[in-house]
């Protein structure tokens, strides 16, 4: 099996890191994440994906910092580093489709970035979320971080690098629900099945339309949403499907 294995059914992607032995990121891992996730913008037959991990240990434990090299050493280019983890976390977060993630482990630096550039989060009962960046001697992270944590969570969590449980971080929202870990694929794809099933072409614009109103006031949030329902109604997917709801609503 590849470190990135990517299984496609009934228009649902499981995407499942195995990077031993705690899924830390190297500049290989981020290409290949960059690439698969990228991938999804011309797989007609994926509507949804679940983003999740090998084991128990982790589901990332953030950048494998053997992999790095001090700054200004002539075999590594820190403004390539931090680039490539820009790229990965923006792939997920860009994706054309909604993405899922299936908290199996602990989420730490780079890895809650990457779980918090998902759409929505599943967790197992072992999973935590936290940055021990300040205790490394870095920064970065909490602009993911406050996607999913209110800004007071976010701040405490990046000055003391405390990390928050499954259920903790499912109290301020971040998670929506949490499960066993025997139990976690389930979860995940029990909210797949009903988003798979959905409007090829109305969940991309949905994606999308949601990535660009996420930071606007509400005001101009909801103009651009009607110009894509514009758009999106006069598609032959939600056509079809507005004369196949009147049609069943004549039938009662």
């Amino acid at each position: 099996m590849s470190p990135l294995n990517v299984e496609i059914k009934n228009k649902v992607a499981i995407v499942t890191m195995d990077y031993p032995p705690v899924n830390a990121l190297t500049a290989d891992s981020n290409n290949e994440i960059i690439k698969t996730f990228d991938s999804f913008q011309t797989k007609k037959d994926v509507n949804v994906v679940i983003l999740t991990a090998v084991g128990s240990r982790a589901f990332c434990a953030g950048v494998d910092l053997n992999s790095r090299l001090p700054a200004g050493n002539s075999q590594n280019d820190p403004s390539a580093h931090y680039r490539r983890a820009r790229e990965t976390f923006n792939a997920i977060y860009e994706c054309a489709v909604p993405v899922i993630g299936a908290i199996n482990g602990p989420a730490l630096g780079a890895g809650l970035a990457i779980a918090a550039s998902c759409d929505f989060l599943v967790a197992s009962d072992n999973a935590n979320f936290g940055l021990p960046e300040i205790d490394v001697g870095l920064l970065g992270g909490a602009g993911h971080l406050q996607r999913i944590f209110p800004q007071p969570v976010t701040r405490m969590m990046n000055f003391t690098a405390t990390r928050l449980s499954a259920e903790d971080s499912k109290q301020y929202g971040a998670v929506i629900e949490v499960t066993s870990l025997d139990n976690l694929l389930n979860v995940a794809m029990s909210y797949a099945e009903i988003i798979a099933k959905k409007m090829s072409v109305g969940l991309r614009m949905a994606k999308s339309t949601l990535n660009q109103i996420e930071w606007m006031d509400l005001k101009n949030a909801y103009k651009f949403e009607q110009t894509q329902t514009e758009i999106l109604q006069s598609s032959d997917e939600a056509i079809e499907a507005k004369k196949a709801f009147l049609n069943n609503s004549n039938k009662k």
